[in-house]
């Protein structure tokens, strides 16, 4: 109880609620467009170049090989029961389920990014390769979602529509700042970061702050806007973290991850894409219903996972240590 009360009176939980109890009481309060890209460049920036420096200090260990095949490993598998649960449960059809399913199968990167900050201010900081594992998880569930949708090369517009859709994916904006920044990383190595860190590691937390004030505004608005999210749906937006966050806990301590690096490892699984599984839907699934499944992911999973998941999960994975 106490963690979890920890967790919320921290700073960059605070400016969440913030921004969500600003959204809520229709507040004329917003951060420009431009700024809020701007400040998610340089989150994705830093945590890319402390991860590489990270890696460099320490080198490379069997454990981070694990940590990327298993990565890999839920982000295939864990759209399966998303989609399970969102055609049964939710009665959403094989499309919308399969578009659905993907984002549960993908990462937040801003999920994590609050997720590595709460566990390093607890004492448990991931291992740097974790944000290699984050990169590895982000393309292979929108692969997966696709399949389970039985639409790939239709929707998609056949070999072209679907070399298309790779390129999109792969040289997605977050994908190629996140992986280039921490290839940087690695080799400017500790020496090379002390001339960057007053940028990238002294304004780190401020910056996440005001982006998580940006978020908390969107995400309320986005449910306030809300046609077709159903109660049931909406449930299943909790439901389906709980379950891979669970996951990804069991798995990141069976291949005897650290406590800091399975806990981020259940976040990640437990995440949902908001930014690049859904420019890849737009393109690969057009008849999928954006609303649906930003709803899910953006105003129900991301407020979740922020204010009540993060510290669950890192319980669990503790837990599980201990046995």
């Amino acid at each position: 109880m106490a963690g979890t009360l920890g967790v919320l009176f921290s700073p960059v939980i605070l400016f969440f609620i913030l921004g969500a109890l600003a959204a809520f009481a229709r507040s004329d309060l917003t951060i420009p467009e431009a700024v809020g890209k701007g400040i998610s460049l340089y989150l994705m920036a830093a945590i890319g170049l402390k991860g590489g420096v990270e890696v460099a200090t320490i080198g490379f260990t069997l454990e981070m090989v694990l940590a990327g095949l298993a990565g890999i490993a839920l982000s295939f598998v864990l759209p399966l029961p998303a989609f399970f649960l969102l055609t049964r449960l939710g009665k959403l059809d094989k499309v919308n389920a399969g578009a659905v399913a993907a984002h549960y199968g993908s990462v937040s990167v801003v999920t994590f990014v609050t997720g590595v900050e709460v566990l390093t201010a607890g004492g448990l900081p991931p291992a740097g390769y974790m944000v290699a594992v984050l990169a590895l998880m982000e393309t292979p569930a929108i692969i997966m979602g696709l399949v389970l949708a039985r639409g790939k090369a239709e929707s998609a517009g056949g070999k072209h529509g679907q070399s298309e859709l790779l390129r999109e994916t792969l040289l997605n904006g977050s994908v190629v700042l996140l992986m280039g920044s921490f290839i940087i990383g690695i080799l400017i190595g500790r020496d090379g970061f002390v001339q960057i860190a007053p940028v990238f590691e002294a304004g780190f937390r401020g910056m996440l702050c005001l982006f998580l004030l940006d978020l908390g505004l969107i995400a309320v608005r986005r449910l306030r806007e809300a046609r077709s999210l159903t109660l049931p749906l909406a449930g299943l937006a909790i439901f389906i973290p709980l379950i891979n966050g669970t996951i990804g806990a069991v798995v990141g301590t069976l291949i005897g991850l650290d406590q800091g690096s399975a806990s981020a490892l259940a976040i990640l699984a437990a995440s949902a894409s908001y930014i690049a599984v859904p420019a890849a839907m737009r393109l690969a699934l057009p008849q999928a219903d954006p609303g649906l499944y930003l709803a899910m992911s953006l105003a129900v999973t991301f407020p979740f996972n922020i204010l009540i998941g993060i510290p669950l999960y890192s319980a669990l994975a503790q837990g599980l240590s201990g046995l």
